[in-house]
């Protein structure tokens, strides 16, 4: 069976974050939401970045069983990282934990030992901040995470393939996605293709559209396109989404439309949990 490489050191894996930093990204993610969907975007990025690094967190220091690439587009399309990564087209899980942009003071409600809850201070590192100016170039954005995924498995033929994560708030301005997701997705390790998910950010609200196994259910155009380009749930990735109580079934894809705060984190969450994470 595909998709079911080990990660480990000697055979690490690859996340490539495809992030929307068009200007309608400065709306708000939601009627009811005092942040504007980069704002949440980033907030999410940043916690799955640090999910990862303490992931790969051991006595002896954080191992590197994963690299990671940001890929911003809007005005610009490039590498979306900030402060000493800035302009690195990727960074490994200890380059990650070494190199934050900075650490900001956040508040998180933990439980009081009495069976209730207290909000604590917390620094959290931030390594992705939150911009929305330009258009919405996706297909340049899908043809820079081509590079970057072909040239990883040149280097790891073997390994678990690369998954992209793509979250974006409106329709591709540089023209049809399509083949140049074909191109992506039809690269591959020993182990499978390339993965695709995508993610819509909704800013009206209304009811979400979460891992569909037929483009019957939507109705928007833009939705089926960007539904056609996505990937199939690998089965790990499939539990894991079950686990999560959310409305999956064989033959899922990794694509949510009209999401929210939640499901974008949730969406982060089932993207970067694949198979056979021995981290040895």
């Amino acid at each position: 069976m595909p998709y079911r490489a080990e990660i480990s050191r000697r055979n690490p894996g690859y996340f490539i974050f495809l992030i929307d930093r068009s200007a309608s990204m400065n709306d708000p993610h939601g009627r009811k939401s005092e942040k504007s969907k980069a704002e949440s975007v980033a907030d999410a990025i940043n916690r799955i970045i640090q999910n990862i690094v303490i992931q790969c967190s051991k006595n002896e220091g954080v191992y590197d069983y994963f690299s990671v690439s940001v890929i911003g587009y809007g005005s610009e399309v490039g590498s979306a990282f900030s402060g000493p990564l800035a302009g690195r087209p990727y960074a490994s899980t200890s380059e990650l934990e070494a190199n934050p942009a900075r650490l900001e003071s956040r508040k998180q409600r933990v439980p009081d030992g009495a069976g209730g809850l207290v909000d604590v201070e917390v620094r959290f590192p931030i390594w992705f901040d939150a911009v929305a100016a330009g258009a919405t170039p996706m297909k340049r954005a899908l043809g820079s995470a081509y590079g970057l995924a072909y040239a990883w498995i040149q280097e790891n033929p073997n390994a678990y393939p690369p998954i992209v994560m793509n979250l974006t708030d409106g329709e591709s301005s540089d023209g049809d996605p399509a083949e140049a997701a074909k191109k992506l997705t039809s690269l591959q390790t020993s182990d499978g293709n390339v993965l695709l998910f995508n993610m819509h950010l909704s800013a009206e609200g209304g009811d979400a559209v979460l891992y569909p196994s037929s483009e019957a259910v939507l109705d928007d155009p833009f939705a089926r396109q960007l539904y056609s380009i996505t990937s199939v749930l690998p089965d790990a990735m499939l539990q894991q989404a079950l686990a999560m109580e959310l409305p999956v079934r064989q033959g899922s894809r990794g694509f949510v439309f009209n999401g929210d705060v939640v499901s974008a984190i949730q969406f982060l969450e089932i993207g970067t949990k694949p198979a056979n994470m021995a981290l040895r």
